[in-house]
C-alpha cells in the first residue's frame, strides 16, 4: 500500500500512518507526502527505514491500495486530497479509510470506484445496535485497558506492546483493537467511536465476549475522560468492557489538552484516582502501571520521569518504545495471580 499523509505528517495527525510503518512495515511500498518527497520514512517520521517518500502514486507502481493515514479531529478528508484518491481509484487501486467522512457515501468515489471494480474500504463503518447485558462473561479472562489524560498519548501502543511482551512469555493474550488504526494493524475489533451511544457500552462488551477465550485481553483505550470532545467514548468503552486492571498512560511535558490550551491536564494522581472510580462503578478495578511517553525528551529525561512515577505513586512505570513493556507485563501477570487466587478462595 501507499500511505497518504500529504501536508499533515506530523506525529499526532499522522499516527495512524507511523503506526502502519511500525507494525506493518512490509506491507508498504511508499509514504505520498510531495512536501517530504525524496527522504526516507525513517528520516521523516523515525520509523520505516528505507521505505520511500514519494511525491506521485506513480513513484509506488507495485502498489495496489491507498491508505489514508490521518486521524484528524472530526476525522474529514482534506478537500485537497480528492483529486489523489480520485487518481487512485483511476489506477484501479482500492482505497482504505479510518475516517469519519465514510468513502462509501461520497456519490463521486462511489461511482468511480464501481467505473474501475475497486473496492471501497471504510474501517470506522459499522452496524453496531445491541446494548450491554453484563451476561456471560468468563472469569478466568483477566481485562485489562489502557487509558489516558488526552488523545494521542500511546494507549494504542502500549497495548501493543504490553501484548507482545506477554506473548514472549507464553501467556495466551490478545489486543483488542477499538479504534481505526488499531484495527488495520490487528485485522478486528470494533470502532467504538463510530457507534451510536445506546450501544457503545454493547459493542464493548462484544469485543470482551467476542475474545474472553483468551487468558488475558488488553483492550485498546480511546480519548479520556478530561476531554472535552470525547469523553463519552472513554466512559462507554470503560464501562462496557468492566476492566480488572487500568494502565494509565500520559505524555511528558504536555500541559493542557491538544489543541486546547484553556484546558488544563490534572496531576497523574488526579488521573489514576478519577479512572479508578469511574472504572469501579461497574466492576472493581485498579490502575496496575503507568505507560509514559517520552517521544520529545533524551532517554535520560524519560528514565528520570519513570523513576519519579514509581516513587510518586507506587507503579511501575516504563516508555514501552525505549524500555520495553516487560515491566507493564509483570503487573499484568501479578494482577492475574491475584484474581486466581480470589477466585480459589
Amino acid at each position: 500500500m501507499v500511505i497518504l499523509t500529504d501536508g499533515h505528517t506530523n506525529p499526532h495527525t499522522a499516527k495512524t500512518a507511523i503506526n502502519l510503518i511500525r507494525y506493518r512495515p512490509a506491507e508498504v511500498a511508499a509514504v505520498l507526502d510531495r512536501q517530504a518527497a525524496g527522504k526516507t520514512c525513517q528520516e521523516l517520521v523515525g520509523v520505516g527505514g528505507d521505505i520511500p517518500v514519494v511525491a506521485t502514486l506513480a513513484e509506488a507502481p507495485g502498489a495496489n491500495t491507498l491508505l489514508i493515514g490521518i486521524a484528524p479531529a472530526g476525522g474529514k478528508i482534506p478537500k485537497a486530497w480528492r483529486g489523489i484518491l480520485l487518481e487512485a481509484i483511476g489506477r484501479g487501486m482500492n482505497v482504505v479509510s479510518g475516517l469519519h467522512d465514510l468513502l462509501k457515501d461520497d456519490a463521486e468515489f462511489a461511482e468511480a470506484a464501481r467505473r474501475a471494480g475497486v473496492q471501497l474500504i471504510d474501517v470506522r463503518d459499522n452496524n453496531e445496535t445491541d446494548v450491554a447485558r453484563r451476561e456471560g462473561f468468563r472469569q478466568e479472562c483477566l481485562r485489562i485497558q489502557t487509558v489516558a489524560n488526552d488523545c494521542s498519548c500511546g494507549k494504542m501502543v502500549a497495548a501493543v506492546e504490553v501484548v507482545e511482551a506477554l506473548k514472549r512469555r507464553g501467556t495466551d493474550a490478545k489486543f483488542v483493537a477499538t479504534g481505526q488504526t488499531g484495527i488495520m494493524i490487528e485485522g478486528d475489533g470494533c470502532p467504538v467511536d463510530r457507534v451510536i451511544c445506546d450501544f457503545l457500552n454493547g459493542a464493548a462488551e462484544k469485543l470482551v465476549l467476542k475474545n474472553q477465550h483468551h487468558d488475558v485481553i488488553v483492550i485498546e483505550g480511546q480519548g479520556s475522560l478530561y476531554h472535552p470532545s470525547y469523553s463519552c467514548v472513554t466512559l462507554g468503552l470503560l464501562h462496557g468492557c468492566i476492566p480488572h486492571g487500568l494502565i494509565a498512560c500520559y505524555e511528558m511535558g504536555r500541559k493542557c489538552i491538544d489543541g486546547m490550551p484553556q484546558v488544563a491536564l490534572p496531576s497523574l494522581e488526579k488521573l489514576i484516582e478519577c479512572y479508578e472510580s469511574s472504572a469501579s462503578i461497574m466492576h472493581p478495578c485498579r490502575v496496575i502501571g503507568v505507560a509514559v511517553n517520552g517521544r520529545p525528551f533524551r532517554d535520560e529525561q524519560v528514565t528520570a520521569e519513570c523513576e519519579e512515577v514509581t516513587r510518586r505513586t507506587g507503579l511501575p512505570a516504563c516508555d514501552v518504545y525505549r524500555h520495553g513493556a516487560d515491566r507493564l507485563a509483570d503487573a499484568v501477570l501479578q494482577l492475574q495471580q491475584e484474581m486466581g487466587r480470589m477466585r480459589g478462595a
